[in-house]
């Protein structure tokens, strides 16, 4: 096992996320708490000793499952990540009810590291009002050591991420981001770790296989990788790929089998970088990957001074993209939640006035009219 150092600490560079865990009959909510215990076991043979759980997690039960997993082992030989749920506007008045009970169900005084969960558009405002108490708590666990690491999590624009460090970035030791090869340039990820560089604040990984869609790639594109490396399996390109990016510290896994907790602990044995001819490589893959389902948007803004409606289109486009590209899923409506109605791909009234000059020649009012259909807008 890699291990990287962490203000002294010595972190399995791989982690074991639990938002995935394996189910009984496709349930969510119905772990195979005998199929995770044998898998923690199996990781805490192999040397992982980092574990991330949190508060919605398999409708609440992730905790309980991986506290009770852990309880076994002593409590200085594994490291534990929770997090304050404030991806539900609900639980911004409850900061002190939800820790206690974290606590309790995951059967620890203090918990290694802990997150303010997933600061987006949708709660950012809200995660800087004072009002609610959230930092002011978070911070006051932490000098009692209930928290001996405070972090962030983020599947915001670079502008929330910046807001939130403006805010709070001197109090915040790691951020954890979705970051994949396919999302370096697709999510900004690039310019995201350049400003965690900036605040001088380490890297942790959410999403390396961007939910398995990185674990398989077209025949065409896996030869193309199988030439270069003939004996690296295709997923682990892309945690070859994280192992090239300096200031990435922990990589999460959210693995739901042994199988594939075995695959990635043999990936994680040793490090193999990438070189800047595989790089290219991987960026090509990409870059075909969401050439079959995005639209070209270059974010010119051409078409913003030509919307009578004042719309952001380029940013709407980008959220479109990741929606179609994703099939679904929760980072598009999560941040069309914070616009107001009259910013919304709905408001859009078919002019065509965007179209006509867009380099691209993008079809925008279709565009408009499928994301509002889609998200039921």
């Amino acid at each position: 096992m890699i291990y990287r150092d962490f203000q002294g600490i010595k972190l399995s560079a791989l982690g074991m996320g639990a938002m995935r865990l394996p189910v009984i009959d496709g349930d969510d909510s119905r772990i195979d708490v005998e199929t995770a215990e044998q898998m923690v076991d199996y990781a805490m043979s192999q040397g992982i000793n980092y574990y991330d759980t949190a508060w919605g997690y398999h409708n609440g039960n992730s905790e309980l499952v991986v506290g009770s997993a852990l309880q076994k082992y002593p409590r200085d030989s594994f490291c534990l990540a929770d997090k304050f749920p404030g991806y539900d506007l609900s639980n911004m008045d409850k900061v002190e009810e939800i820790f206690e009970e974290q606590l309790k169900k995951c059967k620890v005084e203090y918990f290694d590291f802990y997150l303010f969960h997933n600061v987006c558009e949708m709660n950012i405002d809200a995660y800087l009002n004072p009002e609610y108490g959230i930092y002011d708590y978070l911070t006051a666990q932490k000098k009692a050591g209930r928290i001996r690491h405070l972090g962030f999590s983020a599947h915001g624009s670079y502008d929330v991420v910046k807001r939130f460090l403006d805010a709070y970035g001197k109090d915040m030791e790691f951020c954890q981001l979705q970051l994949n090869y396919l999302d370096w340039k697709f999510q900004g990820g690039k310019e995201k770790v350049e400003l965690l560089n900036e605040w001088n604040i380490p890297v942790w990984v959410m999403e390396p296989l961007r939910g398995g869609r990185l674990a398989s790639l077209a025949e065409e594109d896996e030869a193309v990788l199988k030439e270069l490396r003939p004996d690296e399996k295709i997923p682990a390109w892309a945690f070859r790929f994280l192992q090239s990016v300096p200031s990435v510290t922990m990589v999460l896994s959210g693995m739901s089998s042994m199988e594939q907790l075995q695959e990635n602990i043999r990936t994680y044995a040793e490090d193999r970088p990438l070189n800047e001819k595989e790089k290219e490589a991987l960026m090509s893959v990409a870059d075909r990957m969401l050439e079959k389902k995005v639209l070209p948007c270059t974010a010119c803004h051409y078409c913003v001074s030509h919307c009578p409606q004042e719309l952001d289109i380029p940013e709407l486009l980008a959220l479109y993209n990741e929606h179609c590209f994703t099939e679904g899923g929760f980072i598009a409506p999560m941040a069309l939640s914070s616009y107001p109605k009259e910013k919304l791909p709905s408001a859009c009234i078919g002019c065509g006035s965007c179209q006509a000059v867009c380099p691209q020649q993008i079809n925008i009012p279709e565009a408009m009219s499928d994301f509002a259909q889609k998200l039921n807008l």
